[in-house]
């Protein structure tokens, strides 16, 4: 099936917007600001919110702190200089008859500009003070007649991202006089996929697809969206509440199809130019290595394997993301899975975001690998096991390192398999240079980080997914707590009692240094909890500490010389300690969910049961909601969820790092059903 065609010049929608009625050189400056360049452009300019303007309040009406649209008459304004010259306030007084509102903005002495006496304005804002009735920045609209009055007010008004100098009024009637002229040019991006019907009440005709029930999209809500045409005009133009989301889910869909038809191309063409390297294994190596655990593997891990050695013999290489919470025992699978490629006569490398952890599963698959007559080799910034010349040797080895795996200097041969270790610290970029190294080896990358649904469906949709679903057996509970910054006399009482059982603890600040800001540093707050918690020994760790001395440290804390821990979010992924059971966490409200959640999965990896300790500094009701859900569930999936939710995916994966699509219409807060849909229209496509 043909992709959609692109903005070929002989579409109407890509002409430049310079040559529109209206637009001169200052007008066209402004609207490059904006990004927009082309009738495409200006037309799926979203606006960022809707004024219902059929219904405001009076001035009399308005409450303290509570946003909302008013009208009234400039019966005054004027500008105040303060002394010096460098700062001022501009201020207008509206009147509606039932009370008067002031309008101020500081230090933007241009705004006088805008306003004349007399004149009627919209203003949107929240007050923040009743005596008398102030809004600060408010935004505004001049009300003017003529006959595009009805473009502006009494209906529901879109309101637009703007940049200096170019009013809103104007934005929104230049868009209406591009929408009429333009409207019936807006095509179809897909109209093989979409059977539309007649263009008044365009539906789409969606037959039910042989899908698991989970991926499987519910096609009920979607059967009278509307035509690409109709949504682009109820974008701007709504003529109900109902219209603003039903354009937005339509165009959205639009969206979700062109990024999956992408992911699904990358995928297909990777599988027409990759050759797999079996490496199936003979379990020579794995059955001993299980034996030597000490423990079972889960059902769950068990269920993973499977699905890895079938990859692993496949016709394409091995690309597959592999979740579980943390705790879940995703590194034992990872070993296997190393195993199976050792087993094969092929080398292994591990890429971790820090070197605290690369060290960490260093020495950790030492002692699991060197007795079965494996080489493991580390490579970091400020170490290196043994030069890299010596790693092509015929000795099939596992290399761990950091991103001095990526450098130029660094070169395996037979390379047949690459993990990286919390794959949301890295870029694709990143991802993508390691596994050039090698020839199309088979890649393994893993999360403790839950990805909620829409983002594996985005962010890894080019991957196939395993998940843990199961913690081993043996574990002690975690315990959470929310705490005011008024407790923490009692919860120093209480880590004192647990010291002295034998346990140690983690005291966890989110800056190194103090900043001012009022957020805790651990330098400043070492010498304070040293005699808080004396005679019980101190370490601390953060990111400015040169390799050697993190590592004296962390082998000290291990060998629990060290009682008690005092760390930045550096120990977030990878330390594991067993018989540390408490984590106080301090200035928690400025941490989110995901990492709060990274961060308590320190503790709890003994039998003995542990304690998460959150001080929250703020008292909003806002924040405290949000660490309450910390308390409510150990569930890491939930927790993403909720903080998808919260703080959006940006935010809870890292932009730059992410490599998020960049969506004008896509919210993959709530657009799960659109993106399956999505991911099944673009499958259709091919066929």
């Amino acid at each position: 099936m043909s992709v959609p065609p692109s903005n070929a010049l002989e579409s109407p929608l890509a002409r430049p917007l310079k040559e529109l009625r209206g637009v001169g050189t200052e007008r066209e400056a402004q609207l490059t600001r904006l990004g927009l360049h082309t009738v495409e452009d200006l037309l799926l300019h979203r606006p960022r919110r809707y004024e219902d303007r059929r219904h405001f309040r009076t001035i009399a009406e308005l409450t303290l702190d509570e946003a909302a649209t008013t009208r009234g008459t400039i019966v005054a304004l004027g500008t105040k200089r303060f002394r010096g010259g460098h700062k001022s306030v501009f201020e207008i007084i509206l009147d509606d008859g039932t009370a008067r509102l002031h309008c101020r903005w500081w230090n933007l002495p241009f705004m006088q500009n805008y306003f004349a006496m007399g004149d009627e304005v919209f203003v949107f804002g929240k007050p923040n003070s009743l005596k008398p009735r102030t809004i600060d920045h408010p935004e505004t609209e001049v009300i003017e007649g003529g006959e595009e009055s009805s473009i502006h007010v009494n209906r529901i008004a879109p309101i637009y991202p703007l940049t200096e100098g170019l009013p809103q009024r104007w934005l929104r009637s230049f868009i209406w006089r591009t929408l009429e002229q333009y409207e019936n040019d807006i095509v179809e991006l897909w109209p093989k996929l979409l059977n539309e019907s007649h263009a008044v009440a365009a539906t789409f005709r969606l037959r039910d697809y042989a899908l698991t029930s989970k991926d499987r999209p519910d096609v009920q809500g979607f059967r009278e969206l509307p035509s690409r045409a109709n949504a682009i005009h109820m974008l701007h133009f709504p003529e109900a509440e109902g219209d603003i989301d039903l354009a937005r889910r339509r165009l959205a869909l639009d969206e979700y199809i062109s990024l999956q038809r992408e992911i699904q191309l990358r995928r297909k063409k990777f599988e027409a130019k990759a050759q797999s390297r079996p490496c199936v294994g003979d379990n020579h190596l794995i059955k001993p290595f299980l034996a030597q655990l000490g423990f079972s593997l889960t059902g769950a891990q068990t269920r993973v394997l499977r699905e890895l050695r079938k990859d692993m013999a496949g016709t394409h290489p091995m690309r597959r993301l592999l979740q579980g919470d943390v705790g879940s025992g995703k590194t034992a699978v990872a070993a296997c899975c190393a195993l199976m490629a050792l087993e094969s006569s092929y080398n292994v490398a591990l890429m971790a975001p820090t070197e605290i952890l690369a060290e960490q599963h260093y020495q950790n698959f030492k002692r699991w690998f060197e007795p079965l007559g494996i080489r493991v080799a580390l490579q970091t910034g400020n170490y290196k096991s043994s030069p890299p010349s010596t790693l092509n040797s015929q000795l099939s080895t596992l290399t761990i390192g950091t991103h001095a795996l990526i450098e130029s200097a660094f070169a395996m041969e037979r390379l047949g398999l690459v993990i990286i270790d919390e794959q949301h610290k890295f870029g694709v970029t990143q991802r993508e240079q390691l596994v050039r190294k090698g020839n199309y080896p088979h890649l393994l990358v893993m999360t403790a980080t839950p990805i909620p649904r829409t983002l594996g469906l985005t962010l890894y949709g080019e991957l196939d997914v395993s998940t843990i679903d199961e913690l081993p057996a043996g574990r002690g509970r975690i315990k959470t707590f929310v705490r005011s910054d008024d407790k923490l006399p009692k919860v120093w009482s209480f880590i004192r009692e647990k010291l002295a059982e034998g346990r140690q603890a983690y005291v966890v600040y989110p800056r190194v240094e103090d900043t001012g800001k009022g957020l805790k540093a651990v330098t400043k707050e070492f010498d304070n909890l040293e005699a808080i918690l004396a005679p019980y020994r101190i370490g601390l760790l953060h990111g400015r500490l040169k390799s050697a001395e993190k590592e004296l440290v962390m082998t000290a804390f291990r060998k629990n010389t060290v009682r008690v821990l005092l760390a930045t979010p550096l120990i977030e992924v990878g330390v594991d300690v067993p018989n540390a059971t408490i984590m106080v966490i301090e200035n928690a409200e400025q941490f989110g969910l995901a990492q709060l959640h990274q961060l308590r999965g320190r503790i709890g990896r003994g039998a003995h049961d542990s304690y998460c300790i959150l001080i929250a500094a703020a008292k909003s009701r806002e924040a405290q909601q949000r660490l309450k859900v910390l308390e409510e569930t150990n569930d890491g999936f939930r927790i993403a969820e909720a903080d998808l939710k919260l703080r959006g995916p940006g935010e809870l994966l890292g932009q730059q790092q992410s490599g998020m699509p960049k969506l004008r219409f896509g919210n993959l807060v709530d657009d799960l059903e659109l993106i399956k849909l999505a991911r099944q229209l673009a499958a259709e496509s091919w066929v």
